[in-house]
């Protein structure tokens, strides 16, 4: 007995080639022609572009060229830039904690307060912290108490932001456990939620720090204290050598931040 020939398989179809991706690059090529177009958008022009950077040659050869000699003067407005970004990211973050658990599911039991919660929090990281800036210089003057004030509301919206999703995914488990034992709401979120969410909020709360230091020098151009207000002057007077030099030490002082707080992250996530 000979034993049966094996059936043969047809060959499977070859899916047919998709469109998507040369449509979505079609749409992209209109899109950037539109955005670019003088009808359409902003007038785009390659030859005025290389025309304008050719200009600015001498305003690059004194970039290039910073004036040591204006270090000395730049002292004090830099410390109060840091004082200024250390008293917002404590107290903004400080608030941010407790407004947090409210702006959670897991931890805002009453639906009406989570639902304007996150609506006034939506509003708040909804206008830009320069705005923050120029309503609160117009309400107290200039000086460095806007530029706190605005940084607070900055902080606020972020690390709320950031830490009210981590408490959305945290164990349920010893949450459940606190509300068997007879654990009030304000209990449960002691002993079960803030263990787990601690770590995040201090990484969160360096980020907002580190955030500040950028953001209290933009904040200084409209009059908020700080390094800034030296700059925007400096920038007036057409000083270049000087600008320079602020913006060198701004490099470094980010930088320095950063590698310390990205440190610090690691040891405590």
């Amino acid at each position: 007995m000979t034993a049966a020939a094996p059936a043969r398989t047809s060959r499977p179809v070859k899916p047919r080639r998709s469109m998507a991706i040369p449509i979505g690059l079609a749409v992209f090529v209109v899109i950037t022609w539109l955005a670019l177009s003088e009808q359409f958008g902003i007038g785009f022009d390659l030859v005025a572009l290389i025309e304008d950077i050719a200009r600015g040659r001498g305003i690059l050869a004194e970039l290039l060229s910073p004036n040591w000699s204006f270090v000395p003067r730049t002292a004090e407005p830099m410390i109060e830039t840091v004082q200024i970004a250390i008293l917002g990211a404590v107290i903004g973050c400080s608030i941010a904690l407790p407004v947090s658990f409210l702006a959670s599911r897991v931890t805002a039991r009453n639906r009406g307060v989570l639902g304007v919660t996150r609506t006034v929090l939506s509003v708040v990281r909804a206008i830009p912290d320069i705005l923050w800036a120029l309503l609160f210089v117009a309400a107290v003057g200039i000086g460095v108490l806007p530029g706190i004030l605005a940084l607070v509301f900055f902080n606020i919206g972020v690390v709320v932001k950031l830490l009210s999703e981590t408490i959305d995914g945290v164990d349920s488990g010893p949450i459940e456990a606190a509300r068997a034992s007879g654990a009030n709401g304000f209990q449960s979120v002691r002993w079960a939620v803030l263990p787990q969410v601690l770590p995040n909020y201090v990484a969160y709360s360096l980020y907002a720090f580190e955030l500040n230091i950028r953001a209290s020098t933009v904040l200084g151009v409209v009059g908020a204290g700080g390094i800034g207000n030296m700059l925007f002057t400096q920038y007036r007077f057409f000083n270049w050598s000087n600008v320079s030099v602020i913006v060198i030490e701004l490099f470094v002082l980010v930088i320095l931040i950063e590698l310390v707080s990205i440190q610090l992250r690691r040891r405590l996530v």
